[in-house]
């Protein structure tokens, strides 16, 4: 059968992080998860898979992801020729911050991104042209206190940028929402418990005690998305977890999900995910280590 490596990272209980700059001319490691959070700079990688959660997607010269704690992820080399691939991996512990720390002012930023590092989050070029000599710098400061200093600088400026995208969906990583709204998360929760089920707007709104017109602009408002949207992207996420894990056939996930029909769920699930139910079950088991 096919499984997910757990990897124990280098990381020493001594040590705030564990660095390493490597060149390679390939990307062989298969699809892994870790308890450590990990944020990984590679270029020169054109057309390579990066595969995040339920997230697949084929990058540029440039790739910066911030990966948080037990969410599967890989570079797989995929359309990648390069012989000159430069990959910075940075990983360190959940307890590298105290709890009452992150719950100050100034580390509201950093607490906000780690929280939805959950989810896996892609920082854009104009984030990695801003953190790209402080990496460099990193890597030239001798191990010891200020080079903890120059990846306190790196987070903060990743904390504070507007080009980042969540990857994975909430419902493949099993993570909590992210929302500051009491009722925004009343009704992600009640979504998570009855998505196989029709879960009308009324239905919902009833849970906030709103008018349904009220609620959904409501809920537009605070999550950028359609209700109906946010459902159909849960549902496409515990069927893409059920597709990686499990060994069920398209019908009988498509029908546990919600979905009414099985042409109405591939047609969704390429349009969402770029590939069909069975070409994503594929990448993942190909990327998987075989036991």
């Amino acid at each position: 059968m096919s499984k997910i490596i757990t990897e124990i990272t280098p990381l020493s209980d001594c040590d705030c992080f564990y660095l390493i700059d490597r060149q390679k001319d390939k990307f062989d490691y298969p699809l892994h998860q870790h308890n450590d959070y990990e944020l990984n700079f590679v270029e020169n990688c054109s057309g390579v898979k990066r595969i995040v959660g339920d997230h697949i997607e084929t990058v540029d010269r440039y790739d910066l992801v911030l990966v948080g704690p037990g969410l599967v992820h890989t570079w797989e080399q995929a359309d990648c020729v390069s012989c000159d691939i430069r990959e910075v991996t940075i990983q360190f512990s959940s307890d590298l911050f105290c709890k009452s720390m992150m719950e100050k002012s100034q580390m509201k930023s950093l607490a906000v991104m780690f929280d939805r590092s959950s989810r896996g989050l892609k920082f854009g070029m104009k984030s990695i042209l801003r953190i790209y000599s402080k990496l460099q710098e990193l890597l030239a400061t001798e191990s010891g206190f200020y080079r903890v200093m120059r990846l306190l600088e790196i987070f903060y400026e990743l904390s504070v940028a507007d080009d980042y995208e969540q990857l994975s969906t909430s419902a493949f990583a099993q993570a909590q929402g992210s929302s500051d709204s009491r009722r925004i998360k009343a009704v992600e929760e009640y979504i998570n418990a009855n998505y196989q089920r029709n879960v009308s707007l009324q239905e919902l709104a009833g849970v906030v005690r709103m008018t349904p017109t009220a609620f959904s602009r409501f809920f537009h408002q605070r999550t950028g998305r359609t209700l109906s949207d946010y459902i159909i992207d849960v549902r496409l996420g515990r069927a893409a977890r059920m597709l990686a894990d499990t060994t069920m056939t398209i019908a009988e996930i498509c029908y546990d999900c919600g979905f009414n029909n099985i042409s109405n769920f591939n047609r969704i699930f390429k349009k969402k995910r770029g590939c069909s139910p069975t070409e994503f079950r594929s990448n993942y088991r190909k990327t998987k280590i075989i036991i």
